[in-house]
């Protein structure tokens, strides 16, 4: 009763704010990739304008909400998230909302000359109607969406894949006509969404014909062997311009970076100064993150979730960086409902020609672990374990110098316990230092 009181006086108060203030609004949804293209874009368009993304992954309505009312402390915001379990810290809640009230009220009733000028938000879709109702809140003039896949994450609470790529395509359905649509094209499912809008659409992606077009992808290696980021080119009409990220890997943040480029363009900046401010890029935590780890080896933090083309995309990068040896630690692939068995062996028959170790955590990843070794993957070197905890120790043991080491599950697998066990605590930074 008082959780949905506190909702829909939140929720007035975000819509009075967006209607006081009349911020642009810059929507992204997706299976994968999301907070990453959300922070691309906030790079690129912060050069000269007063910019707000929505904090962390807070993608539920709270997050939205949030988001439109104010810049809130990131301690204040661990409240609302899953770090504070429900029933707990509850005297420290009622007076963050209570605060939350109070200065939104203010700032609507007395106009502040700092409120940004655009709005990033993310748009999620964990069940159906998810979408529809965080466009009653605010609805974006530009929406961007950046991946969803075969068996897209939380498909177990919908009929179907279909439904749920219908769920996110509502973000592009009620833009206006002036309004733009910026869609992966090199998804297959994405692109067939572009029916479903009136606005301008703009594809970006790797394949030929896409509008903004990235090609010469790779990882940047400095002469110590050591993954110093990624580069490659941007195409857009008669213009190319080199891009430069330092301290990011894989595909993924290329995508981001594309999206974002596009969402520049939309603004009226040119290729030359999108670049530029794309080195301002930084991913959100336990996202394709470089970390020095034990015994001089490294690890690839993507720790933070998984789906099933979020997997691929990170396997593809453990393939491509150097290493002695590749080493996987994949966990369970959470809300895939009766998709979920297929999508595990997908992932493993992909291992086994992206890897040369397997530590397979969970007890779908057992499916994994099997798809992996009928693909070819030794049987010697496929270890199968429960949870996380129980597998933290085996993996540092096994470790060995140079070798590349992935993580990545579900976020309540909480492999991030394997990468606190794993990780140098005496260069407990990101590789390479910023």
């Amino acid at each position: 009763m008082m959780k949905n009181l506190l909702r829909r006086i939140l929720r007035r108060l975000a819509r009075l704010m967006v209607w006081r203030y009349r911020p642009g609004i810059i929507g992204v949804t997706g299976s994968a990739g999301k907070t990453s293209a959300k922070l691309a874009i906030k790079a690129v368009l912060s050069q000269g304008r007063i910019v707000r993304a929505s904090p962390g992954n807070l993608n539920s309505d709270l997050g939205v909400i949030l988001a439109i009312l104010g810049d809130w402390d990131e301690r204040d915001l661990a409240l609302v998230t899953r770090a504070t379990p429900e029933g707990t810290k509850r005297a420290e809640k009622f007076w963050f909302w209570i605060r939350v009230i109070v200065i939104s009220a203010w700032r609507i009733v007395v106009r502040a000359s700092d409120y940004p000028e655009i709005l990033v938000l993310e748009y999620g879709a964990d069940r159906p109607g998810d979408v529809k109702y965080l466009l009653t809140i605010a609805r974006p003039n530009v929406s961007i969406i950046t991946a969803i896949g075969d068996v897209p994450v939380h498909v177990e609470y919908y009929t179907g894949p279909e439904e749920v790529a219908r769920e996110k395509g509502r973000l592009i359905e009620f833009l206006p006509v002036g309004g733009f649509a910026i869609l992966n094209g090199d998804d297959p499912v994405v692109r067939n969404l572009q029916s479903r809008t009136r606005a301008r659409v703009i594809m970006y992606g790797f394949e030929r014909g896409e509008e903004m077009r990235m090609v010469r992808f790779e990882h940047k290696i400095r002469r110590d062997g050591t993954p110093d980021g990624i580069s490659f080119k941007l195409e857009y009409g008669s213009s190319i311009v080199p891009v430069r990220i330092p301290h990011v890997f894989g595909r993924t943040h290329a995508y981001a970076a594309a999206a974002a480029a596009s969402v520049g363009i939309v603004f009226g900046m040119n290729l030359v100064a999108i670049s530029e401010a794309l080195a301002h890029y930084k991913p959100a935590d336990s996202r394709m993150q470089l970390v020095r780890g034990i015994r001089s080896s490294y690890i690839i933090d993507d720790a933070y979730n998984a789906s099933p083309i979020a997997m691929r995309f990170a396997l593809e990068t453990l393939y491509d960086l150097p290493a002695k040896r590749r080493i996987a630690v994949l966990g369970d692939m959470l809300e895939l409902g009766r998709h979920s068995d297929d999508a595990h062996a997908r992932v493993g028959r992909f291992t086994a020609k992206t890897a040369d170790v397997l530590f397979a955590i969970g007890p779908r990843a057992k499916g994994l672990a099997e798809a992996a070794r009928m693909e070819g993957m030794k049987k010697g070197n496929i270890f199968i374990f429960d949870s996380a905890e129980t597998a933290k120790m085996a993996v540092r043991d096994f470790i060995k110098p140079d070798d590349l080491v992935l993580v990545k599950g579900s976020h309540s697998m909480r492999l991030d316990k394997i990468v606190e066990e794993i990780r140098d605590r005496a260069n407990p930074s990101s590789m390479p230092v910023r």
